[in-house]
């Protein structure tokens, strides 16, 4: 029997509803429980695709292709489940369904309307995909509040009714303030906020209070008195210095008892968090650190590249060292900054993904100040492409090397994609095709030379990784550009695709079109994150 956790939010976004919610479905695994975590996104968006990272943070893909809410991530680093186009939805999905089966005459000539139609959608969608899983935690996205959560939360409050205490379960993340100038913990936010969900018809069965210090019990019986729960139903979620605490600090506050108790399952027999233990001592005691410059062009909001500094983060554990990051705008090595002034003193520079020319010569600078000063190098996806661009001018004598994704260019060492293989089919894509959901996604296979650093690396010749990207390193200078040192180290299948680059010679020197931080996890780190921060040590110890 499937049980349903619904996890929504209150009072204030980024409370860390993702977390709190990857958190407890590795609790629920601890216990030998089967989980499948997916996000309600309320935003008219068909998907994340399309939108800044400015504006959303970066786009999670899943192997089957799906471009996806960055909670996803959460999910999978936390329980190792891989995430599926069926875990994440939006409003604007809902109703493309919606508007396509009333096309179709599906309604039989109904009027169409928000209830019982839209929320009939959001409910199938809940329900369907869920194997035999024992528990699908699902978060709803924003706020209690927001005029566009209304449909999901109404659909989870009828889904409630339907399955019945036996089987639903509702958990509020809210905001338990402390103000200084008062010197006091404030309650009414969290009373406000249950409030809200009151009015809706949902009666949250457990508060999740998110808080910066201790909350006195005197001030956890008031929030539950006023907001109808029980004194044990109402769980601190106190700030941690890193968080891969939370799983083993809501243990400590009882989350995954309080779950248990409320469907009548044992909630004495204490999880197994061995490989959490273990994370938590490697965050506390490293043995050493390195510093990693990551130049990007979306630093603003780090948001952008959320699975990326985790890997790197795992690679650190997977050699026993904190990795301190250094955010690098890109764009200052066009605006007059030197490399070397940036640059200088770090263990390792990676250069990750991103669209469209805005620092695309300041990433181009960090790839030569890498090369020319041997300082290990991770090129991913776009960081790949300027790498490759940089050896085509300044070593195989292609001066006029560029993507064609800037404009016209004489020399297209890097050029649209336009055709490639996924499985038995071959997918073609236009210069005006649409955006969304149109570029080379999901996990494809690779090969690898035998001989080659990667290979070595993986342990293996064959490997399939996940890729968002609709520019490619033209195969057509790829004999060219490895006369003139580099080697195209992996390739598709069939052979058309340039995946993997490296640099002989140098420390370590590595681009990959594919994005390998998406399937880093902190007890199983990526292969390339591992050997790039091993790399970053050894540079370390050579200052």
């Amino acid at each position: 029997m499937t049980r349903f956790i619904f996890i929504t939010g209150g009072v204030v976004s980024s409370l860390g509803k993702g977390l709190a919610s990857a958190a407890l479905g590795s609790l629920l695994q601890a216990r030998g429980y089967k989980v499948r975590l997916r996000k309600l996104d309320p935003y008219i968006n068909v998907d994340p695709g399309t939108m800044s990272p400015y504006q959303h943070g970066e786009v999670y893909v899943t192997d089957d292709g799906a471009e996806t809410d960055l909670d996803l991530g959460h999910y999978e680093r936390y329980t190792g489940v891989p995430a599926r186009q069926s875990d994440n939805i939006t409003t604007g999905r809902i109703y493309q369904n919606v508007i396509a089966k009333e096309r179709r005459g599906a309604y039989l000539g109904s009027t169409v309307q928000v209830i019982p139609h839209v929320t009939d959608e959001i409910k199938a969608f809940v329900r369907s995909d869920v194997d035999d899983n024992d528990f699908v935690l699902v978060e709803i996205g924003g706020t209690v509040g927001d005029i566009e959560g209304l449909p999901f939360l109404e659909a989870i409050r009828q889904l409630g009714n339907e399955l019945g205490r036996e089987r639903a379960l509702y958990i509020h993340l809210t905001l338990v303030p402390f103000l200084g100038a008062a010197g006091e913990i404030k309650t009414k936010p969290t009373q406000h906020s249950v409030k809200e969900l009151l009015a809706i018809g949902i009666q949250p069965d457990i508060l999740l209070c998110r808080c910066d210090r201790p909350i006195p019990d005197g001030e956890r019986r008031k929030i539950a008195l006023f907001c109808n729960v029980r004194n044990e139903a109402v769980i601190p979620a106190e700030d941690v210095s890193s968080i891969y605490h939370v799983p083993l600090a809501y243990r400590r506050e009882g989350l995954d008892r309080q779950v248990l108790s409320h469907f009548g399952l044992d909630h004495e027999t204490p999880p197994d968090l061995t490989r959490w233990q273990e994370i938590a001592k490697k965050v506390d005691a490293p043995e050493g650190e390195v510093t990693i410059a990551v130049v990007g062009k979306y630093v603003a909001l780090l948001d952008a590249y959320k699975s990326l500094a985790e890997a790197l983060t795992h690679g650190g554990f997977a050699n026993n060292v904190k990795v301190n990051l250094e955010w690098v705008d890109s764009e200052v090595f066009e605006n007059g900054d030197d490399a070397v002034q940036r640059l200088e003193g770090v263990d390792g520079i990676l250069v990750p993904g991103g669209f469209g020319e805005r620092g695309a010569e300041g990433k181009i600078e960090a790839a030569t100040f890498a090369r020319t000063h041997n300082i290990p190098y991770f090129g991913i996806c776009f960081g790949m492409q300027m790498a490759v661009i940089e050896a085509a001018r300044n070593l195989a004598g292609i001066d006029n090397a560029n993507s064609t994704e800037f404009g016209p260019a004489e020399e297209p060492v890097v050029g649209l994609l336009t055709e490639w293989v996924r499985g038995n089919l071959t997918e073609t894509r236009g210069e005006d095709d649409d955006k969304g959901g149109t570029m080379r996604l999901g996990a494809y296979p690779c090969q690898m030379a035998p001989d080659s650093q990667v290979a070595e690396i993986y342990g293996a010749t064959a490997i399939e990784e996940r890729h968002r990207h609709r520019y490619e390193v033209n195969i057509n200078y790829l004999k060219r550009l490895e006369e003139s040192g580099l080697r195209f180290s992996g390739l598709s299948p069939d052979g058309e695709l340039p995946e993997i680059v490296e640099l002989p010679g140098h420390p370590w020197f590595i681009g990959v079109q594919f994005h390998p931080e998406l399937k880093s996890k902190p007890f199983d780190p990526h292969p390339l994150f591992a050997s790039f921060i091993a790399a970053a040590v050894a540079q370390s110890r050579l200052v």
